[in-house]
Parts: structure tokens; C-alpha cells; sequence
């Protein structure tokens, strides 16, 4: 198809304001799927990662394509999340406008701020969609006002300013110019229509074939797949390539298979023009950033620029006591190799090797999360750390990076989240009560002081609380704060959590593991009602005599355990404790089993 009749947009938004959704009923109502496919059925058709299905966000980049009349659009979905924003960045620069959907009662949030950002920055045009206009409080009036004033804000040209806003109910797949017509309307015919007005085909630049490696896939019959969009002229099937890596190193490659997108589905082709997005196969020592290009122009593209990882983690094999028995790969060198392909298609991430650990820098505790749960699930088992945020040395001055925090929760809560980030020396920038019930906080604070903060903050909200962080800027590193975690209850002997000793334990803190569970010394069961760490013995039974007490055969009735999240349990982990992540177990622990060792290390 000729340069002029593609369309390639990304979409955009603040995570959960219904972008994946959207993109559902485009490919749905323009014919992407046959009316007995199952994808009709479905939701949600894009995150098909099983992490993205469970928690209900977009993690990776998908591209998809819909023909619309003589027009063929390729969409590229985005993650809304801020630690998934590496993933927006790359993928942006394969668009020539992107779709911005804004929650009608959420208004623009710190994601939504990034992602146009980054849009405006790249010339990209940009159509508004208020999305959820059929939300009981929605302010619909309210978000426009904002949109606008982050218009202002952010962009780079006055022509910016002049964008087009369309309203839409996501949900039931149907939009409108105006407001009033949107319960009218039956589809998103108007969406694609202005997509095909507004946003300008692609670039073609001159020469001869040119483009950068923007995404990585792999399948066992093909290998690896590079997907990028064609900046100069043309590929065909079996074309001979030159690809230019990072050391600017120029390696010889064969094409050996072309495909573009239709649908959710792939079509392989023999030849494809400049503009388009393709799946090219034939190439193995790609990264991201790469240029491919014909061997006549042997000149690399300016490789995508990602911004810098503010948080790390250590991740080593694991040296518990349990260590081997529940992972298929848990030794150093496996869990290295493992990191290391990671690398190839998370460009947002950084591995350092340091002595017998490898520390692992991302975006954000998410970022992190995903990464661990993901590799956890192939088979490994391994260790981590309590995770740090990383400083950089700016004029001989120690940085750390500050972020923009904002907090919405029902007012009764208002003095909850003061106290917390008041002890956490967050600075607020601004409050603001709607008058519905609900008060939004703004605060800038150091990223050291959010760990943890999350899961506070939900608990003493009962879980009504909605936190988002932005990164947004390096400020001059501040003091630690002191501890504000209780101290945890320690097994003191290995076995097997039995009743009696569960009993002894809960009378002195919450317990994490329920009777049966396999223990070992130094292996936390607990957290401690004292800031002080107590050494218990649950694996003891009841002593049995002859004797009988009036209540001795009375049931135990124990407090069920508490149970957390991959997330929580790095936000609850101090200096001196590990994670233990095996497929099976989350287990939190002690650097030092024994109490000796514990008592000689606290002594150095």
C-alpha cells in the first residue's frame, strides 16, 4: 500500500483510562475478526500476557492494523502505567500522531502529562478522546479544562493548541464530535474518520531502504522477529541488509521473511514500501536501537533515546535451606543468562554484575515486579534484595531523583495520608476537596521515601486510596528516614508451623504462614507489634501429659495469615532481610539465619 494511504498512531493514556478498550471495538466494528471468531467474545484482546490479564494493565507494546475504506491504520497500543513508559517511548517514534484518551471523572493525570510530552516533543498530532463520559461523577467539563491547560503547558508549536476532541463511551464502543450525540452514536465511526482526516501520512525520506529495530519477538520456527516502521525505501523477500548495532559494528543479513499486520493476525508479503510497520525475520543479532538498511547507505538512524532507570534491585541464586527443591533453574549462571536476554527487548532496564549478585535497574517497583514474577514463572528461583533508588553525581553534588505524587481518597481519610507523608517529608504542592466526598493530594517527594508507601496507604484507607508517581526531576540527595516498619517474628528452629506454636506467635504480632508450612531458622514467619526482632519456635507442638485441664481439648483458633503481594513483600524488606522467589513460594528471610550471625554482623 502506497505511503499515503497508512496511518500509523499510538495510543496513549494514564493507566486504566480505557485504551485497551478502545482499541477492542476498532477491531471489532472494522471488520479485524470474522463474526465466529472468538476474539468477538473477548476483552481486553490485546493484553494476551497472562501478568497483563491478572492485573489488569497494559505491560507491553502491541501493534495492530485495521483497514478503514482505502485507508489502512496501524494502531500501536501503550502501556498506561509510568514504570512501562521505556515501552511507550520506543514505540512512538513508529507513529505520526496518537490517540490520547482522558477519563471523564480522573481528568489528566501524571501519566497522561508524560506520554503527551513525549508526544508533543516528537511532532507527533494529537487527537483527544474523553473517554467514560457515562461515569456516575464524571466532570466532563472539568477534564476538557485541563486537557487544555496541559496543552498549554506542554506544547512546542502553537498549531499544537489546535487538536480535535471527541467524546466516547468506551466501554459500549461508540464516539461523537458532541457530546450530546455520543449516546446516539453506534460505533466509532467518527474516531477513525477524524484519525483519516488528522493525522498525516507517514514521512518518506529519500534513499534506499532504511529503518530502526523498535521491538523484538521470537518464535521457535522463525526465530527472531524485528518490527519497525520503514523510513526509505523498499524491502523485498530475500533483499540483502546491513545492520548497524550500538558499536556501530556493520553486520551482513538476509531477509528472509516479510509481514505486516492485519488485524491481530499476520500476513507475510514479498515486498512492502516505506511507511509501514513491518515483521521481518532473518536477522539474529538485532537489538532494539539497531538500523537495518540496504548495504549502499551504510549509515546508522540516531539510535531511540530512553530515559535513564531511577530504582534497582540485587537478584542472586538462592542460599536457603530450601534452595533447588522448587525451581528448574537456580543456579548464578542460569539466572545471568536469563537477565541478560531480558536486556535484548526491555530497553528501559540495566544489568550490573557485582561480585556473586546482579543488580537490575528499572523504572519503577513495578517494572521490577513484573520482571521477577515473570522469570519466576519460567522455571527460576533466586533472591532478592530490598530495592534502592539510584543517585547520580551531578557537579560533585549526590542526586536522587524526586517524583510527583498524587493521591485521591475518600475525605475521611484526608488525615491518614497528611500523617503518613508528613513522617515521610513529602512536600505537598497542592489539595484540592471535589466536593463529592473525595480529596486529591499533590506532593513532591523523594522516590526513597515511596517505598512501602503504597501499601500503607491502602491498608489505613481500607484500600480506597488511588496513588500515582511520575519521576520528575533530580534534587540534592536528602537524609534516610528512620526505620518505620515494626521489627518481625524470626523462626528459631526448622520444621514444620504447627498450631500450638502459630498460637505463641500471634500473641506477639500477625503471622505469615499457615500450619503445615514448611520452616527454617532465621526464615521471617511474622511481623512484630514491637519495632524489635523476636526469635519464636513455631514449628514447637503442645507438650502432652496424663494431666487434664477443663478447657485442654478446646480447638485452637488461629488469625488466618496475611498474605501479600509480590509488592508487598519488597516494600516490606529492610536492610538486613531477603526475598526468597521460587515458582511455587514467596518466602521472606533474614540475610543471616542463625541468631549468632545475626548478633556478629549487628556488631561490625
Amino acid at each position: 500500500m502506497k505511503a499515503e494511504n497508512i496511518r500509523n498512531i499510538a495510543v496513549i493514556a494514564h493507566v486504566d483510562h480505557g485504551k485497551t478498550t478502545l482499541v477492542d471495538f476498532m477491531l471489532k466494528q472494522f471488520n479485524a475478526f470474522r463474526a465466529n471468531e472468538a476474539e468477538m467474545q473477548q476483552t481486553t484482546i490485546l493484553d494476551s500476557n497472562p501478568l497483563e490479564r491478572e492485573r489488569g494493565i497494559t505491560i507491553l507494546a502491541k501493534n495492530t492494523a485495521i483497514n478503514y475504506g482505502d485507508y489502512k491504520i496501524n494502531i500501536i497500543d501503550t502501556p498506561g502505567h509510568a514504570d512501562f513508559s521505556g515501552e511507550v517511548e520506543r514505540t512512538l517514534n513508529m507513529a505520526d500522531g496518537a490517540l490520547l484518551i482522558i477519563d471523564a471523572l480522573e481528568g489528566p493525570m501524571p501519566q497522561t502529562k508524560f506520554v503527551l510530552k513525549k508526544a508533543l516533543g516528537m511532532g507527533l498530532k494529537v487527537i483527544v478522546i474523553i473517554n467514560k463520559i457515562d461515569k456516575k461523577l464524571a466532570d466532563i467539563r472539568d477534564s476538557f479544562e485541563k486537557t487544555n491547560d496541559l496543552f498549554l503547558e506542554l506544547a512546542t508549536d502553537s498549531n499544537q493548541l489546535n487538536f480535535p476532541v471527541l467524546y466516547a463511551i468506551g466501554r459500549e464502543g461508540k464516539a461523537a464530535v458532541k457530546l450530546e450525540d455520543v449516546r446516539k452514536s453506534t460505533s466509532l465511526d467518527v474516531v477513525m474518520q477524524t484519525i483519516v482526516d488528522y493525522i498525516p501520512a507517514p514521512t518518506v525520506e529519500k534513499g534506499p531502504f532504511k529503518m530502526i529495530a523498535t521491538s523484538l519477538d521470537f518464535d521457535t520456527h522463525k526465530g527472531k522477529h524485528v518490527i519497525g516502521r520503514i523510513r526509505s525505501g523498499s524491502l523485498e523477500k530475500g533483499q540483502a541488509v546491513l545492520l548497524i548495532n550500538a558499536k556501530n559494528e556493520k553486520i551482513p543479513a538476509k531477509i528472509e521473511n516479510i509481514f505486516i499486520n492485519r488485524g491481530l493476525k499476520k500476513d507475510e508479503v514479498e515486498k512492502v514500501e516505506a511507511g509501514e510497520i513491518v515483521d521481518i525475520t532473518g536477522i539474529d543479532n538485532v537489538t532494539i536501537g539497531d538500523t537495518i538498511t540496504d548495504p549502499s547507505n551504510p549509515v546508522a538512524l540516531p539510535r531511540i533515546s530512553i530515559e535513564e532507570p531511577t530504582i534497582k534491585i540485587a537478584l542472586f541464586a538462592n542460599t536457603s535451606p530450601f534452595a533447588g527443591k522448587e525451581g528448574k533453574f537456580s543456579n548464578s549462571r542460569q539466572v545471568y543468562e536469563r537477565l541478560v536476554k531480558e536486556l535484548e527487548t526491555n530497553i528501559s532496564m540495566k544489568l550490573a554484575v557485582m561480585e556473586d549478585k546482579f543488580v537490575v535497574s528499572g523504572r519503577g517497583e513495578l517494572h521490577l515486579s513484573v520482571l521477577i514474577e515473570t522469570i519466576r514463572r519460567e522455571g527460576y528461583e533466586f533472591q532478592v534484595e530490598k530495592p534502592e533508588v539510584i543517585t547520580k553525581i551531578v557537579d560533585g553534588v549526590e542526586m536522587e531523583p524526586v517524583e510527583d505524587l498524587i493521591i485521591d481518597v475518600p475525605d475521611e481519610f484526608q488525615g491518614v495520608v497528611s500523617r503518613e507523608l508528613g513522617e515521610r517529608r513529602g512536600q505537598m504542592t497542592n489539595m484540592n476537596a471535589d466536593g463529592k466526598g473525595s480529596t486529591r493530594f499533590e506532593y513532591k517527594i523523594p522516590s526513597k521515601n515511596l517505598l512501602g508507601l503504597r501499601n500503607i496507604l491502602l491498608t489505613n484507607t481500607k484500600g480506597t486510596a488511588v496513588i500515582n508517581t511520575m519521576f520528575d526531576k533530580y534534587e540534592p540527595l536528602t537524609p534516610l528516614l528512620p526505620k518505620i516498619r515494626n521489627g518481625v517474628l524470626i523462626a528459631s528452629e526448622p520444621g514444620v508451623a504447627l498450631t500450638f506454636g502459630l498460637e505463641n506467635a500471634q500473641g506477639r504480632g500477625i503471622t505469615f504462614v499457615d500450619p503445615g508450612t514448611a520452616v527454617y531458622e532465621g526464615m521471617i514467619i511474622g511481623l512484630n507489634t514491637r519495632v524489635d526482632d523476636i526469635e519464636i519456635n513455631v514449628a514447637k507442638g503442645k507438650h502432652l501429659t496424663n494431666m487434664r485441664a477443663a478447657n485442654s481439648d478446646i480447638a485452637i483458633a488461629l488469625t488466618p495469615a496475611l498474605k501479600m503481594s509480590l509488592e508487598q513483600y519488597l516494600d516490606f524488606l529492610e536492610d538486613d532481610e531477603l526475598l526468597e522467589v521460587t515458582p511455587k513460594s514467596l518466602r521472606l528471610r533474614k540475610k543471616f539465619l542463625s541468631k549468632l550471625d545475626r548478633v556478629r554482623a549487628a556488631r561490625v
